[in-house]
């Protein structure tokens, strides 16, 4: 007897991730058993109609959560409309939710940029460790997992609450730095570019993880994960950027030149992070496995053939 396909209501689904999310359905492990809700591209959760429309409409059995105002520097210059998204957006979704007596599991898609500052010493960051946010960006969606977890006490709802460390891959926009690092040398390597990158603050490290495999995780949540519970998206493996810079510099088999920009340099900006995977692990069997130069090559392969649609 054939299941009925459970329908998934992800919110951003025309965004990097959920385009990814998308086109993973269409094969194994996920094939045949999701309906994917789709959703219009105007979609603005901070109208509470909207939301209730949504709802109305695609009566999910889960929901990925994923739509948001994600841009640090951003999230400085207008604070108030990054809240408006990112906070008030997840109360009107989950208030239509309620409405619609929603009884499935929502995956609530924070961000590990809410730990803030974290000491050498005291890496790496686990979900027991008390966040400090230090951009408007991060404490909206720290106030976000708080109005979750909140829902998930008094409301006995079943929100799970994913951490996710920094993304790499293919489709990813360039105001994130590995992104914006491949579509310079993709334009080098295309010649209407001079043999320069332009670039921030290099001396820095990060935990990535590829798309592929942090899509993957939001699906072990839906099935494995712990009601209320929050969890750290990443490889735990600490990466320096300018380490990847020199690496899709190798593989694009062009001589560039790196220079820093001060107009690039972030103010506030935490000198190292690598996140504790340990959890997500024990509770669901999930761990990045994707090669970090698999997802460089996907990333460059990307802006390559962006760039020679647009000329």
């Amino acid at each position: 007897m054939t299941m009925p396909l459970r329908r998934l209501l992800v919110t951003g689904r025309h965004g990097f991730v959920g385009g990814v999310l998308a086109r993973m359905l269409e094969h194994a492990p996920y094939a045949g058993l999701w309906q994917l809700v789709e959703i219009s591209l105007d979609l603005d959760l901070r109208d509470p109609a909207a939301a209730r429309a949504l709802v109305e409409r695609s009566e999910p059995d889960v929901v990925i959560h994923l739509a948001a105002q994600s841009a640090v520097p951003e999230s400085f210059r207008d604070p108030e409309a990054t809240f408006q998204v990112n906070l008030l957006g997840t109360l009107h979704l989950l208030q239509a939710l309620k409405q619609q007596h929603f009884s499935g599991r929502m995956v609530y898609v924070s961000s590990g940029d809410v730990y803030g500052q974290v000491s050498a010493a005291e890496l790496p960051a686990n979900e027991e460790r008390v966040p400090r946010p230090r951009n408007p960006y991060a404490v909206s969606k720290l106030a976000a997992e708080a109005l979750c977890a909140q829902w998930a006490v008094t409301d006995a709802f079943d929100v799970v609450i994913a951490r996710p460390f920094n993304h790499i891959g293919a489709g990813q926009s360039e105001r994130f730095a590995i992104s914006d690092f491949a579509r310079q040398i993709a334009s080098i390597k295309a010649g209407t570019r001079e043999p320069i990158v332009r670039a921030g603050n290099l001396n820095i490290s990060r935990d990535f993880t590829d798309v592929h495999d942090v899509v993957a995780a939001y699906f072990a949540l839906i099935e494995s994960g712990r009601t209320g519970e929050i969890y750290n998206v990443c490889s735990g493996r600490e990466t320096s950027v300018s380490g990847l810079l020199d690496r899709l510099i190798a593989l694009s088999g062009v001589a560039i030149t790196v220079e820093q920009e001060a107009a690039r340099v972030r103010q506030f900006e935490q000198t190292r992070m690598v996140g504790d995977a340990r959890k997500i692990l024990a509770h669901t069997g999930w761990q990045s496995k994707t090669p970090i130069e698999e997802s460089l090559a996907a990333a460059l392969e990307y802006w390559e053939k962006t760039l020679k649609k647009a000329d």
